[in-house]
């Protein structure tokens, strides 16, 4: 069963046992826009007990019940589906989430969602779109819009500042202007929300093929300086901006620390770009792989006019390729790129030959361990690389020159 068919017979399930039931939010909002949702959600009458009993105490989980949620489970190929009770909300005295919910009516619920776009119903069964918040005229217009005052949806929860960017840029949309100037007034506030739940929002910009709007979007709206101060003076720089988005803007399915240090490299060094994204929390592999890129990228640029020992220990790299392509996007060193990737192509065996000589060698040879001994591996390793020698006979010979001096 595909998420899709697990979405109608939930919905349908409900709405047999005598509960209003549609599907809710994005899902409405991407079929509608000719896309194939992500996953599904269904709103309902039904309560979350009610929930619980249609499916099964075994087929349901209560992680989100606090918030009115029951989570069913489907099967590997559906996945779960998420299923909220029609609520309305109380105060959000943190900025995120509300203190307490009152289960309403379909309209109710709709009024208490983010944006016009994310607050249409859909009746599965029916095929029947159910808008109470004018989602429809505004997915026409192109329009990501405030549901009633954009200062109370904000204030409710600050996140949806970066995610109005994000859904403008992503579906390239335009903000609505007074929801925009709104998110303008409030922009310094977004500190209130969780450095992970930013970062979450910046990945989903930046990887996206209309990152460069997202960006662009992101100073217009004062957002950029709060969360990544250090591109404070890069925003005053015109040519540096337009050299930053440009590059952006031509990555080609960056993944997210890419993209980032894409964003981040007029601004920061390799070391700062490591404590930035240390800041906001994001896994290693992104931190690492982008400092890698921010830090070799150069390097690799002027491959064509360095010795190979300089270059074969970076192709052997996992982020070297990643890297290629960042430098790619700059529209420079196409002659290195080239070089590199026409290297990479090697057999293994080629494009990194065992060592000829190691430090057992050595020590047979009579060279004590200490700074001259890895010197002694470092040097016939690169002259072997670089085609001075080929045999180890030939590396031993090197080895005890080197030795004596």
């Amino acid at each position: 069963m595909s998420p899709r068919e697990f979405a109608y017979d939930v919905t349908k399930r409900l709405q047999e046992a005598g509960f209003q039931a549609f599907w809710a939010g994005g899902c409405v909002r991407d079929q509608l826009l000719h896309k194939q949702p992500k996953d599904y959600d269904v709103a309902t009458s039904a309560t979350p007990a009610q929930i619980a009993h249609v499916f099964g105490e075994r087929k349901t989980l209560e992680l989100g019940v606090a918030f009115g949620v029951i989570t069913v489970i489907g099967t590997k190929q559906s996945g779960n589906i998420e299923v909220a009770t029609f609520r309305c909300d109380s105060d959000y005295s943190d900025g995120r989430r509300p203190d307490s919910i009152e289960y309403s009516t379909p309209e109710m619920d709709a009024h208490r969602r983010d944006f016009t776009i994310n607050g249409l119903f859909f009746d599965p069964l029916q095929e029947k779109i159910v808008d109470f918040v004018g989602g429809q005229n505004d997915l026409e217009r192109g329009l990501v819009k405030a549901i009633g005052d954009p200062a109370q949806r904000i204030a409710e929860d600050k996140l949806r500042m970066l995610r109005a960017v994000r859904f403008a840029a992503n579906l390239d949309f335009q903000l609505d202007p007074a929801t925009k100037l709104t998110i303008e007034r409030h922009a310094s506030e977004i500190v209130i929300v969780s450095v992970e739940r930013i970062a979450v929002e910046l990945n989903r910009m930046l990887v996206n093929e209309h990152r460069r709007r997202a960006v662009e979007l992101l100073i217009e709206t004062g957002l950029l300086t709060v969360i990544l101060p250090e591109l404070t003076a890069w925003q005053q720089s015109t040519s540096d901006k337009e050299q930053v988005l440009s590059h952006l803007a031509a990555l080609e399915s960056p993944d997210f620390s890419v993209a980032l240090a894409a964003l981040t490299q007029t601004s920061v060094t390799p070391h700062q770009f490591s404590k930035l994204a240390k800041r906001l929390k994001l896994a290693n592999h992104f931190t690492e792989t982008g400092t890698w890129v921010l830090k070799n990228a150069a390097t690799l640029s002027r491959a064509t006019e360095l010795p190979w020992s300089d270059i074969q220990p970076l192709l052997i790299q996992p982020a070297c390729p990643v890297t290629l392509g960042f430098i790619e996007a700059q529209g420079v060193a196409e002659k290195a790129v080239r070089f590199c990737r026409e290297r990479l192509a090697w057999p293994q065996e080629r494009l990194n030959p065992s060592p000829l000589l190691d430090g057992n060698v050595l020590k047979k040879l009579g060279i004590e361990a200490g700074p001259a001994f890895a010197r002694i591996l470092t040097e016939t390793r690169n002259a072997q690389l670089n085609g001075e020698i080929s045999t180890q006979a030939e590396a031993i010979v090197l080895a005890q020159q080197l030795s004596n001096r």
